[in-house]
């Protein structure tokens, strides 16, 4: 009997394969992300070690290590020398300050195999003191082909002219690069030491026979191949790599367990439709233990179709996109064929699938024999949950309670220096694991007051509303089933989305203090001359504005005679015009407000405030050796000052202590927007600067849009892994909508032969669908907010915390929508339907 169920079971399984996928198709759309991840993987390993090594692929051996005195010039000459070499390149690297601006100087022999540049413009220099600059390094400084400039590097300390020869195409382009041959880099920076050789040996010769000759002509220096260095250099940045791919497994691993339960909840139905005829086997003889084990085997079945055709799917996108991408002109390698990780996978799809169908398993094979005697071959689905479950389910909700209030314990209290924030992540992520499975508990008995509240819109708009209310709740287990994993979905999405505009606002903060303006010019520990300052304002065609400051770095705070803190030196003091500058309303106080500041008023940064025991509102004298005057704080910044002041005061006070009038630095902003208006910037303040001695000019914009790329990348990145959960939620959606249509052919026939037209009743269900996505993102939401606020205070990163209201709105009719979106086939297929063939169907 067993052999015959089991057979009976597969074999109709085997017939209908389109519902075999239909079943298995959250674990098929699982296996795709997994093994899917797997080929990304590789794929920018393998594109980060064919693309991004910095040592050419001629080089055949490399002299000098970071972990041993460097060659010096002598080593170089001595290694040029010996039989079999045909080229030895010196690469070193100097910085250069050419009064008003800054160079790298790097050593590259511009021809040839071993170079990593290309002339565009101009000749490649050949003599100590010519350079070849890249494109944004000549808009930035101002610099072209001709131009002759001073500077000092390396071990020159008086200004040496430089003259650029040309303009290179480079693999990167800061803005401050410059190169030319290691002989002339060495000459002009009278170097005595490079940081290594790359050698190619002369075609024909033995590279064992040169490697030991150069070990005896320079001995002590670590030797190395070219393929030994470029695998170094590609592990490293392939480390890296793999780093960020752990994160993305935690986030797969998440949209594995949704697939899970979303299966969960496909087979419940699948089994529910198919009553009848499990209590025919049950009549004629087969065991409880028969039919689990039959259905389980059915399970398997769907698990390994499903994970062949998710596994035999990402392998053919895995290799013809880098194809097309190569074809576009894209460097992006292909990745290699690992079966083992394809069987893993596999394997996985079987084992997975088997633990989500054993307990519909048990239920269905609980059916009594008697309901051979159904008219039809479905039972309703049950409504409540058992009082086992709910007891289970209350004491996760109450864990899940416990567990964000001991986080809540151990954030960081104000001006806490030593905050450790393992310890409470450790107890969020616990809360929230225990949050999501209470909720999976539970979900049934939330569903009906969820979709009491979130479906009376829906039953105002009539008999259609109603029906497609009643339908959710006529089914809550199953409702809950699918909108728990849409749950998962946009509380993780909402959590990101807070979490990202918190972070972003916190680094506008932290760039509205080290980077208020587009540019910096400072006296470079002097002052600025006057003319600087004024010409610079009047380069308005260029400038938005241009705000002047004074900086001294040794005030201290006294009460009475007794000096405050425990700073030596003093604090650095600025009078910095906050007021002036576009960014102050990203600035954020810890204590007192910021239009309190004055003559007489001070703002104080935290680690300030700190040192010397003070508050808003205290009263205190600032003094420095020229004169003292008493101030009252007005204000207490969360962290450092802008420019790393640790005290900001009002002109006025800095004259009367006796601080000169002359300015240290300015700040200025770029008229214009984009490059463009960057580089008319840059040019100004050049000019504006003109030979001035000691005066040095800072791009702060450029760090301002690094900052702001990293954090945009950052989150994207995140959404886009949180969003494989969503993708297996609609789904699952569609997956459920598709099989309950199959479940209410009946009812769906009835409707019509009442009166209901086709669009209606395509309506009705795609609607039923929708609810699915309103009752997901409504808990969803319930669910989010709270943790990315606990999550952000628990980083101890002191960022506020952000309620984006418009992308959270979207997400929420973004997730409404998709899940619609899913329905609308299914329904199209229950609306073709004849009435006739639908009343006498017995599904």
């Amino acid at each position: 009997m067993r052999a015959t169920v089991l057979r009976t079971q597969t074999s109709a399984a085997a017939r209908r394969p389109g519902r075999l996928i239909l079943t298995g198709l959250a674990i098929l759309v699982a296996s795709f992300v997994v093994f899917g991840a797997v080929l990304v993987q590789q794929i920018t390993e393998r594109t980060v070690r064919d693309n991004l090594s910095g040592t050419p692929a001629v080089t055949d051996l490399v002299i000098g290590s970071v972990d041993v005195p460097p060659p010096t010039v002598a080593d170089v000459r001595q290694i040029r020398a010996v039989p079999g070499v045909a080229e030895a390149v010196a690469r070193v690297a100097t910085g250069v300050s050419i009064g008003e601006g800054y160079l790298n100087l790097q050593s590259d022999p511009g021809s040839g195999p071993l170079t990593t540049v290309r002339v565009i413009e101009g000749s490649y220099p050949d003599q100590p003191g010519e350079i070849a600059i890249t494109p944004r390094t000549a808009e930035r400084l101002g610099l072209s082909v001709g131009t002759t400039t001073s500077g000092t590097g390396g071990e020159v300390t008086s200004p040496a002219p430089l003259t650029v020869t040309g303009l290179v195409d480079a693999a990167r382009d800061a803005g401050y690069d410059a190169y030319a041959p290691d002989s002339a880099v060495i000459g002009w920076a009278r170097l005595t030491a490079v940081e290594r050789v790359d050698v190619r040996v002369a075609p024909g010769t033995s590279t064992d026979a040169v490697r030991q000759r150069v070990t005896a002509a320079v001995a002590g220096q670590p030797i190395r191949s070219g393929a030994e260095v470029r695998e170094a250099e590609a592990n490293a940045a392939a480390q890296q790599v793999g780093k960020l791919f752990i994160l993305v497994g935690m986030f797969v691993s998440i949209a594995v367990v949704a697939a899970a339960l979303v299966v969960t909840s496909t087979f419940r139905i699948v089994f529910a439709q198919r009553m009848r005829q499990l209590a025919l086997l049950r009549a004629v003889g087969a065991g409880r233990g028969t039919l689990v084990g039959a259905l389980t085997a059915e399970g398997a079945l769907t698990g390994l179709v499903a994970g062949v055709v998710g596994v035999a799917s990402a392998l053919t996108l895995g290799y013809a996109l880098p194809a097309i991408l190569r074809a576009t002109g894209h460097e992006v390698s292909s990745p290699g064929l690992p079966l083992a990780a394809a069987v893993t996978v596999v394997i996985g799809a079987v084992v997975i699938t088997v633990l989500a169908v054993l307990a519909p398993a048990l239920s269905a094979a609980r059916v009594s024999p008697l309901e051979a005697l159904r008219t039809a071959s479905t039972t309703a689905g049950r409504r409540g949950i058992g009082v086992l479950r709910l007891i289970v389910g209350l004491i996760l909700a109450v864990g899940a309670i416990l567990a964000a209030v001991a986080t809540i314990s151990q954030l960081p209290k104000p001006d806490q220096s030593d905050y450790d924030p393992s310890r409470p992540l450790l107890l969020l992520v616990a809360s929230g694991a225990l949050a999501f499975f209470a909720l999976v508990t539970l979900g049934p008995l939330l569903v009906r007051p969820v979709l009491a509240v979130v479906g009376w819109p829906l039953r105002q708009l009539g008999p259609l509303g109603r029906m497609s209310v009643g339908g959710i709740g006529g089914a809550p287990r199953r409702a809950a089933a699918v909108s728990v994993v849409v749950a998962l979905g946009v509380t993780l999405i909402s959590g990101v989305v807070i979490g990202g505009a918190s972070l972003q606002i916190l680094a506008d903060r932290e760039m509205a203090l080290a980077a208020p303006t587009d540019f910096e010019v400072t006296g470079n520990g002097g002052t600025l001359p006057p003319a600087v300052v004024t010409r610079a304002e009047a380069a308005r065609g260029a400038l938005a504005r241009v705000v002047p400051y004074r900086m001294v770095g040794d005030a201290t705070l006294l009460r009475a005679a007794d000096k405050l803190g425990d700073v030596e030196s003093g604090y650095p003091t600025s009078d910095l015009d906050l007021a002036a500058l576009p960014s102050t309303g990203d600035l954020d106080v810890a204590q007192g407000t910021l239009a309190d500041r004055g003559p007489g008023r001070i703002v104080l940064s935290s680690w300030v405030a700190r040192d010397a025991g003070l508050r808003a509102g205290d009263t205190v004298t600032l003094a420095v050796a020229t004169g003292r005057v008493d101030v009252r704080v007005a204000a207490v910044l969360p962290g450092d000052g802008p420019l790393h002041a640790g005290i900001l005061a009002d002109p006025a006070d800095l004259d009367r202590i006796g601080v000169p009038a002359a300015y240290t630095g300015l700040l200025a902003d770029a008229a214009g927007a984009g490059e463009d208006g960057r580089t008319a910037g840059v040019r100004a303040l050049r000019q504006a600067i003109g030979g001035s001695d000691g005066v040095g000019l800072a791009v702060l914009a450029d760090e301002r849009d690094r900052n702001d790329s990293l954090v945009r990348t950052l989150v994207w990145i995140a959404v886009g892994l949180v969003g494989l959960t969503v993708l297996i939620a609609v789904v699952g959606v569609g997956s459920t909508t598709a099989l309950s249509v199959v479940e209410r052919v009946r009812e769906s026939g009835l409707l019509r032969a009442i009166g209901l037209s086709r669009t209606g009743l395509r309506t009705m269900l795609t609607v039923e669908s929708g609810l699915y996505g309103v009752i997901g993102a409504t808990i969803g939401l319930v669910l989010g907010i709270p943790y990315a606020w606990l999550a952000v205070q628990t980083l101890g990163i002191e960022a506020p915390l952000t309620a984006p209201l418009l992308p959270l709105a979207g997400l929420f009719v973004a997730l409404v929508g998709l899940t619609a979106l899913a329905g609308v086939l299914p329904a199209r297929r229950a609306s073709r339907v004849s009435p006739v063939v639908a009343l006498g169907a017995d599904n």
